[in-house]
């Protein structure tokens, strides 16, 4: 039995990518009871505003093959309701494998089952997770994370990635082939989140003279960035503005203008423009760099990120 634990406000896709998934694989041969289950059994209103049908409550199930708890955009932004973090504590002893989707992570996390434990989330809380749970190990460019017996997977589309995987345990790669070949999806996708994940976040204060430098940066990425001339356009020495970026954005300043020009690539990229051309308006100067500092910050080649992101009219 697969049961899928849901909630007032739950992400729809969560629930229905990782169900189709067990579902398509009934039609190969795989025997899976699928469950919706809910903390009281009634039915959800989810996240696109439309009802959810609830088959159980979850106190009702004596025992599960695996449960999966989905997401919300909601649950990293306020308390996990106590009564849904009790009910996934309880039935994690009555089953073989526990596993969350998306931002259901926190779910598990406040229930005290990735305590210890490596873990992933949504690429957008991935920071607030960490914060917020330090005894647990967060892995934000994984598509899931796998430690024992208990999963956790990224955002929303990498519950599909998930389910896959759990198919594959318990079937076998031929029929999870045949299952992710009739969904029209990869069974296995390259690269980690970092691919869909806005890298560089972090601004300095209003007032801090920080600003020069990194407005510098961002009017011509492909620029002459030194450390030097850096610390020149911020009337700061070379330690006060690498003491800086450390405390005021938690990098060096390096870092920092090496993921403004990632950026820079990929809205280039994005808008259709060439490997040797986005290398050369970047700052990276050859298509090889480019291609070595992309595969290393978001796992795939910047053509394969070309061909993935550009817009349908390129």
């Amino acid at each position: 039995m697969v049961v899928i634990v849901v909630f007032d406000g739950v992400t729809l896709l969560d629930v229905a990518g990782a169900g189709e998934v067990f579902a398509e694989a009934n039609r190969f041969g795989a025997d899976y009871q699928l469950k919706i289950a809910s903390v009281d059994g009634c039915d959800v209103t989810t996240s696109i505003g439309t009802r959810l049908g609830v088959t159980d409550s979850i106190s009702s199930i004596d025992a599960a093959d695996t449960v999966l708890v989905a997401g919300s955009d909601d649950l990293p932004r306020r308390a996990v309701e106590p009564a849904l973090v009790e009910a996934v504590r309880s039935i994690s002893a009555r089953t073989r494998r526990m596993a969350s989707i998306c931002t259901g992570s926190f779910v598990l996390a406040q229930a005290g089952l990735l305590r210890g434990r490596r873990a992933t989330t949504h690429w957008h809380d991935a920071r607030l997770f960490a914060r917020a749970f330090p005894d647990i190990a967060v892995e934000p460019d994984a598509i899931f994370v796998r430690d024992g017996d208990v999963f956790t997977s990224a955002g929303v589309s990498s519950g599909i990635d998930l389910a896959l995987a759990l198919v594959e345990m318990d079937y076998g790669t031929t029929l999870v082939r045949d299952v992710a070949r009739w969904l029209v999806v990869y069974l296995r996708r390259a690269g980690g989140q970092s691919q869909f994940s806005v890298l560089l976040e972090a601004d300095p204060p209003p007032q801090s003279p920080l600003r020069a430098a990194t407005e510098a940066v961002a009017a011509d990425p492909a620029a002459n960035h030194s450390v030097k001339i850096l610390a020149a356009r911020a009337s700061l020495s070379t330690r006060q503005l690498t003491r800086l970026f450390q405390s005021e954005l938690g990098m060096s300043p390096a870092r920092y203008v090496e993921l403004v020009r990632i950026d820079c690539a990929r809205g280039a990229l994005e808008s259709g423009r060439t490997v040797g051309e986005t290398a050369g308006m970047a700052g990276f100067g050859s298509a090889e760099t480019l291609r070595r500092v992309f595969v290393n910050h978001l796992g795939i080649s910047p053509k394969a990120y070309r061909d993935r992101f550009r817009t349908a009219y390129a």
